[in-house]
């Protein structure tokens, strides 16, 4: 009887997201982790521990300066990209000249340079790439995305969307490396890249400009001590002003924090509890941003950091009628002694423990307005995690029920990455020159002027 064969995968970048893609290829028996690849051995030898926890075999651990030796010499048919952000093209770009599949965590890259150099790969190769948008197999967007694609409202003419992320969350992005946005990006690429993602697919249409105003207005040293919540320490652990201090991340108070970082600090020297409100910090916290997309409609778009609940609002008024969706993924946070649990149970892999719910209502002209059900789900990420992994590698097993839709639905390609990217790096230029920028400025090969 034949087998079916087995893809050879390489996990590049070991992290705590990175946990999603080696569990889930661990439980799919048609793919393998082959070799991991980054700076540190010892996180390395934790996700090493995760296979062998599902029964798996070790993975080989490959330095990162190796890589395209690694892709040979290790015969990997599927490369999964979990590095730091302005990493991701290093490896995309060999990966698919090597001729792999190649999936990368959003955002995609970091700047319209790197996306050129991915997006003109991807055409000299006939290769392509998956950005993993898990919030695109959410069941409450799906259900959004129905509804609009179904003329609920007519055409929508505007969308206000409101995101917010709360004091355990928000900060989280000030405590590592995403505070520097040469690494980053900052928040309206790291983090907005998939809220972007879902307008855009949700409309179905692409952005051509962008304005905003972006700052720094509540962490960073300057605004900790013009709020007075500044304490003097470089780094929590081990450091006695740290303590009791809600900001604080308790690094070692976390099975899985101490592993993957605290243990690790020897390797490279890399720091998972810098002070929130000391430098440097070069990313904003509180961003205001209005977007015009190519058949007319416009969006605003605000991100704050610092809230005391998580969660979003997003309004779609059409000539129709109108849809509105509100979600409390947080509905308060209580002030611990110190922060504990930020990768131990990170955001979204579950429900928090004051979460509240997902609403979405429609507001049709000239009839009462109506409660859309919503089938929402306390997995990752709404639903949305477990969701993709299927679509991307194929259901775990017969024990897990798959929804055929999503697990059939097309996965998001480097153009849908690229037009997410845009909104966020013309918001950026934005915030510096105090101007609209159009998008067809940054990436004018893929995009109308």
């Amino acid at each position: 009887m034949s087998r079916t064969p087995v893809l050879r995968a390489a996990i590049v970048g070991t992290g705590h997201r990175a946990q999603l893609f080696t569990r889930g290829l661990a439980a799919r028996p048609g793919h393998l982790v082959a070799a991991l690849c980054d700076p540190s051995p010892t996180r390395m030898a934790f996700h090493n521990r995760l296979l062998a926890d599902a029964g798996r075999p070790p993975a080989t651990a490959w330095e990162p300066d190796r890589f395209t030796g690694l892709l040979t010499e290790e015969d990997i048919d599927e490369v999964v990209v979990t590095t730091v952000d302005a990493e991701h093209d290093r490896y995309i770009v060999p990966a698919l000249k090597a001729g792999c599949r190649v999936v990368t965590e959003k955002p995609m890259t970091v700047d319209a340079e790197r996306c050129a150099r991915i997006l003109d790969t991807v055409r000299e190769t006939g290769n392509s790439l998956t950005v993993a948008f898990n919030y695109r197999f959410n069941p409450v967007h799906e259900k959004v995305r129905a509804l609009l694609a179904e003329g609920a409202v007519g055409e929508v003419l505007s969308v206000h969307f409101e995101w917010l992320l709360d004091v355990r969350h928000g900060a989280d992005y000030f405590r590592r490396w995403h505070r520097e946005k040469r690494h980053s990006g900052g928040l309206m690429v790291h983090k907005s890249s998939h809220h972007f993602d879902l307008v855009n697919w949700w409309l179905a249409d692409e952005p051509r400009e962008v304005f905003g105003y972006g700052r720094l207005g509540f962490y960073g040293r300057a605004a900790g001590e013009r709020h007075g919540l500044r304490r003097d320490y470089d780094r929590a652990h081990g450091a006695e002003p740290a303590a009791g201090d809600p900001f604080a991340l308790d690094l070692a108070a976390d099975d899985t924090l101490r592993a993957l970082y605290l243990d690790a600090e020897h390797d490279n020297g890399y720091l998972r509890d810098r002070n929130v409100f000391d430098g440097p910090i070069t990313i904003e916290d509180d961003m205001s941003v209005l977007v015009r997309y190519s058949r007319g409609a416009t969006m605003t778009y605000h991100l704050t950091a610092y809230s005391p609940w998580e969660g979003y609002r997003v309004m779609f008024n059409g000539s129709a009628g109108r849809l509105e969706l509100e979600v409390e993924e947080s509905r308060w946070r209580p002030a611990p002694t110190r922060v504990a649990s930020a990768a131990g149970a990170p955001h979204g892999d579950t429900a928090a423990e004051h979460s509240g719910g997902a609403r979405l209502t429609l507001r049709p002209l000239w009839r009462p307005p109506v409660d859309v059900p919503l089938a929402s789900t306390h997995e990752a990420h709404g639903g949305g995690d477990p969701r993709m992994l299927d679509a991307l590698f194929g259901p775990a097993g017969p024990a897990r029920s798959v929804d055929a839709a999503a697990a059939t639905r097309p996965t998001a390609t480097e153009r849908d990455g690229a037009l997410a990217l845009v909104v966020g790096l013309a918001a950026n230029r934005s915030f510096e020159t105090g101007r609209p920028v159009r998008t067809g400025e940054l990436m004018a090969g893929e995009q109308a002027a």
